[in-house]
C-alpha cells in the first residue's frame, strides 16, 4: 500500500518515514486506513480528507495492497458544525477541552470568549469522557492523547508560545467573528455578570473605588472584575491573535 502524506502531515510520521511524503506500507492484516495512519503516527484528528482512486473514503474504510491513499491535513477554517464524510456528527458550536501540556493556552481562549474546559488535575482518560460527552475539541500536544476512541474532533497544537498558540486555533477554526472578549472568569471559564460597585465597595482598593464604576463578578469563584489598564493590553493581544 502507498500512503501520501500531504501538508505538515509527513512531519508527524514516525521514525524512520518522518519528513517523507510517500509512504510504502506493508500490510500484515486487516485494518482500517484510520489504523494504518495512526500506526504511522499521525493522529485521526489532523486529517481533513481520504482520497483512494479519485474518491473520498472514510475512517472505517479497510486499506489495501494495491491502494494508493492520500491523506490530506486539515484546511482552514474547519468548520466543525458542518457534517462531513470522515466526521458525521458535527459539534453544536465552538467549545475546547485543553490538555494540561498547553494549559496557558486555555486562559487565552477563556480571554476571548470561549468555553474552555481545563483542569490540571484531570486523567487522560477523564479528559477524553468529557470532551466526548460534552462535545468539545480537544487541543493537546500529545499525539497519543488525540489518537484515542471516541475523539472525533481535536488538534495537535504546533506553536509554542500561547499567544500564538491562540492564533494557530483562531486561524484554524475561522473563529475571529466569535470572539467575545473579557466575557468568562479566566479562573473558572463561567460567564461573568455585571455587579453594583455598592455591593462589593468593601472588596475593593481605594484607587479602585475612586477611578472604576462598572464590574462584573464570576458566578463560580467570586471573583472581581473591572476594566483596568490591563483591560486594553488583553485586547490588544486578541486583536493581534484574530488578525
Amino acid at each position: 500500500m502507498i500512503i501520501n502524506f500531504w501538508g505538515n502531515l509527513k512531519e508527524l510520521l514516525r521514525p524512520p518515514f518522518r519528513g517523507q511524503q510517500r509512504v510504502a506500507y506493508e500490510l500484515t492484516r486487516q485494518a482500517s486506513v484510520k489504523d494504518i495512519i495512526e500506526a504511522l503516527g499521525v493522529p485521526h484528528t489532523e486529517v481533513g480528507r481520504l482520497v483512494v482512486a479519485g474518491r473520498e473514503i472514510s475512517f472505517a474504510a479497510p486499506g489495501a495492497d494495491d491502494d494508493t491513499l492520500d491523506v490530506y491535513p486539515l484546511s482552514p477554517p474547519v468548520d466543525v458544525t458542518t457534517p462531513t464524510l470522515l466526521r458525521p456528527e458535527p459539534l453544536p458550536g465552538i467549545t475546547f477541552a485543553v490538555d494540561m501540556n498547553v494549559g496557558k493556552l486555555a486562559t487565552l481562549l477563556r480571554m476571548a470568549g470561549f468555553d474552555t474546559l481545563y483542569r490540571n488535575d484531570i486523567s487522560d482518560p477523564d479528559l477524553v469522557a468529557v470532551a466526548v460527552r460534552e462535545k468539545r475539541i480537544l487541543l493537546s500536544k500529545d499525539t497519543d492523547l488525540l489518537k484515542r476512541k471516541g475523539v472525533a474532533f481535536g488538534y495537535l497544537v504546533r506553536e509554542i508560545h500561547p499567544e500564538k498558540q491562540l492564533a494557530e486555533i483562531v486561524h484554524l477554526f475561522g473563529i475571529r467573528e466569535q470572539f467575545k472578549p473579557l466575557s468568562r472568569c479566566l479562573r473558572c471559564n463561567a460567564l461573568l455578570l455585571p455587579v453594583e460597585k455598592r455591593q462589593i465597595l468593601d472588596r475593593l482598593e481605594p484607587l479602585t473605588q475612586k477611578y472604576y464604576q462598572l464590574f462584573q463578578r464570576c458566578p463560580c469563584c467570586d471573583r472581581i472584575y473591572w476594566p483596568g489598564t490591563h483591560r486594553d493590553t488583553m485586547l490588544l493581544m486578541l486583536t493581534r491573535c484574530g488578525t
